[in-house]
């Protein structure tokens, strides 16, 4: 019992004296914000076409009205650059995220077309919300990835109060229709492995390409954009969407329609820009402030 007691009086020592010497954790002065309308990040879900999708917008410090990014993923959407929409907000942009129907479990079945209904259906709702998400229902900006730059080029075409639209090494969907077996076969094996994308196959895939092939084809997109701002970020090493073959030839099609106010960029990266993300961030932010 003598040692046990001993024992507990030497733990007991130990722990006085560990708190006792244990540092002072100084605080960094706090920055400044609106404690009204401080910087926040809301969760919230809005309808499309009966359809009920996820998302979360990253508010900017202030009262706004701000001007407000649609940032749309890719194919499927594991890169979502939630880095660029966290240093917009920083810049005083608001920035909307979402899933389309059927994909990372927002209702529905996804498909092609219905990613670009999707993108009308938050610009909508952004609108119709526009006071309580303190957004300027006037400066919309759409910003896609990958697919998600097909998109927003598709959108913008059809929207003309969309006056500044970006693809991110945007993805053409229409050329897929008539590409080689060999291609299209690896793009349909590749839609059979999206468990995340509700109703998807290759086979559905394929078929609405080839379905759509003019419609989907973004440099016939050219006069429905005369009069926007539109960006095109292409990697110099990307794979999936390369120069070559996919950016050149857009960017080609952009520049032949005086109508368009085109900014082209090409950096070092790959698809996702994974060693040039600060280079890609602050390409898109300046682009953007002519958009304010």
């Amino acid at each position: 019992m003598k040692t046990m007691i001993s024992t507990a009086a030497s733990l007991s020592a130990l722990m006085l004296v560990a708190c006792a010497s244990a540092p002072t954790i100084a605080a960094d002065p706090a920055p400044a914000f609106d404690a009204d309308f401080p910087p926040s990040l809301v969760e919230l879900n809005f309808e499309s076409h009966g359809d009920r999708l996820n998302g979360h917008a990253y508010l900017a410090d202030g009262p706004g009205p701000h001007p407000t990014v649609v940032l749309l993923h890719g194919f499927p959407g594991n890169e979502r650059n939630l880095d660029l929409a966290q240093d917009l907000r920083s810049d005083g942009f608001n920035v909307l995220f979402f899933h389309y129907r059927g994909a990372w479990g927002s209702e529905g079945t996804y498909s092609f077309t219905h990613v670009i209904e999707d993108v009308a259906a938050a610009t909508d709702y952004l609108r119709a919300n526009a006071e309580k998400l303190r957004t300027d229902p006037d400066k919309l900006i759409l910003v896609g990835h990958s697919m998600g730059g097909f998109a927003a080029l598709e959108a913008a075409a059809r929207d003309e109060t969309i006056a500044c639209v970006a693809g991110i090494a945007p993805a053409n969907m229409g050329p897929l229709a008539d590409a080689p077996a060999e291609r299209t076969g690896g793009f349909a094996a590749y839609a059979d492995t999206m468990q995340m994308l509700a109703g998807l196959t290759g086979a559905n895939a394929i078929a609405e390409v080839k379905a759509n092939r003019e419609a989907f084809d973004t440099r016939l997109l050219a006069p429905k954009l005369a009069g926007k701002s539109v960006l095109i970020i292409g990697g110099d090493q990307d794979t999936s969407v390369p120069v070559d073959s996919v950016i050149e030839p857009l960017v080609a099609a952009y520049e032949a329609e005086q109508g368009i106010d085109l900014t082209a960029v090409l950096l070092s990266g790959d698809h996702s820009f994974s060693w040039s993300r600060q280079e890609l961030i602050d390409e898109v932010i300046e682009w953007a402030e002519g958009c304010r």
